[in-house]
């Protein structure tokens, strides 16, 4: 079966970018303590810029849908995230690592979804095209920007331990000045182009509100965040947690990787096959009941035989998840407001219940330990009523 003639630039794009945020993010605590932060300071340039993402996505992604320009606006975020983030390197004290913060944050918000609704175009685009040899599945090429995460992580991790922190900051503006010459290189759908068929109409008709007016996508975002900011405390806490409970640090690193491994699986070779038998509804429905049992076995062991049979539950609580959820928005929103949808799941429902569950894990993990898993569980068994009504497999 021929592959789609833009899937080979989805895959260097995606690989590249998430590269690029695979080499610095893991490292910007590090990298602001070695400016003399403090770690108070840290948390606060951390937080604000998680604050501006969830500000600038929304509004970026409008801009871009107003403007029919998604390609456009990825090309110039890219080019500048990758001048801000050499402002990293002479930077020093707090109110100048602040504001490189919360600028790097402004033009690194919009780049992933403005990106997903270039590859859903193209997507969108094969499925159409009746030629159905020619695939081009968006899975692939999620799973390829994960895998690079992976290998940017491990990679500037050796350099750093050699050459120092400091070679985040330019493998990251290299990596993002690739990005954007690749993202340039992409097709950006005729579809997006589109207008509603009745031509221009108010703001209300046609703006975010009509989006969170629509019953499916209101029960997308919710599902979302239940499940997706249920890994709040695991990402804060699981490596604590397993230390505290005597676990090896390379054991540790390892269960860590497993579960990334089957995130790649599920959106390279398994994510397909499970929303097309399912659809979305009965794959969020899955998802929400992987997270439940996942949460609740974290709550009462940290066995490594018990860790290493859930942690690859990962692939179906995030990478299923995030591919039943832009199923939705594929089947559902119009070609006008595609990056105004992605922003809006990628900030309004994820990034949101992400900065909020993480705020709350750590007085949560605080107070009850591990048992704070539970209420994680609780997230995912409250998303499951929400699944109902998000569509089932094709042609029922």
């Amino acid at each position: 079966m021929a592959i789609h003639p833009a899937l080979p630039r989805f895959l260097l794009l995606y690989a590249v970018l998430y590269a690029a945020y695979g080499v610095q993010s893991p490292f910007v605590p590090p990298l602001l303590i070695e400016k003399g932060l403090h770690p108070a300071e840290v948390g606060l340039v951390l937080a604000a810029a998680n604050a501006t993402r969830l500000l600038v996505g929304p509004l970026a992604g409008r801009i871009a849908d107003l403007l029919a320009a998604p390609k456009a606006m990825l090309v110039g975020f890219l080019a500048a995230a990758a001048l801000v983030a050499l402002g990293y390197h002479p930077a020093q004290g707090l109110p100048l690592l602040l504001a490189v913060g919360m600028l790097h944050a402004a033009v690194l918000a919009p780049i992933g979804p403005l990106s997903d609704t270039l590859a859903l175009g193209s997507a969108e685009d094969a499925a159409h095209a009746g030629r159905p040899r020619r695939r081009f599945d968006y899975g692939w090429v999620r799973g390829a920007g994960s895998a690079a995460f992976i290998l940017g992580a491990t990679g500037s991790g050796q350099l750093v331990g050699q050459v120092g922190i400091g070679v985040v900051v330019w493998l990251n503006a290299c990596l993002l000045a690739v990005a954007t010459g690749l993202a340039a290189w992409v097709p950006q759908s005729r579809r997006v182009a589109a207008v509603p068929a009745a031509g221009p109409q108010p703001e209300h008709r046609t703006g975010p509100g009509a989006l969170l007016r629509t019953p499916r996508f209101r029960r997308m975002l919710i599902v979302a965040a239940l499940v997706q900011g249920s890994h709040a405390l695991h990402d804060g806490f699981a490596m604590i947690r397993w230390r505290a409970a005597g676990m090896e640090p390379g054991t540790a690193g390892l269960l860590w990787s497993e579960s990334v491994a089957a995130e790649v699986l599920v959106f390279l070779l398994v994510g397909r096959p499970l929303l097309a038998r399912l659809g979305p509804g009965g794959a969020s429905a899955l998802t929400a009941l992987a997270g439940l049992l996942r949460w609740g076995v974290m709550a009462g062991t940290a066995a490594v035989p018990a860790m290493a049979l859930v942690q690859p539950l990962h692939g179906l609580t995030f990478a299923l998840q995030h591919l039943a959820s832009l199923r939705v928005i594929a089947d559902i929103v119009p070609p006008h407001l595609v990056a105004t949808a992605l922003t809006l799941y990628a900030t309004l429902a994820v990034g949101l219940a992400t900065t909020l569950l993480t705020l709350a894990s750590g007085p949560l993990y605080a107070a009850v330990g591990a048992q704070g898993f539970w209420l994680m569980a609780l997230l995912c068994a409250a998303a499951l009523p929400f699944t109902r009504g998000l569509g089932g497999p094709p042609g029922r």
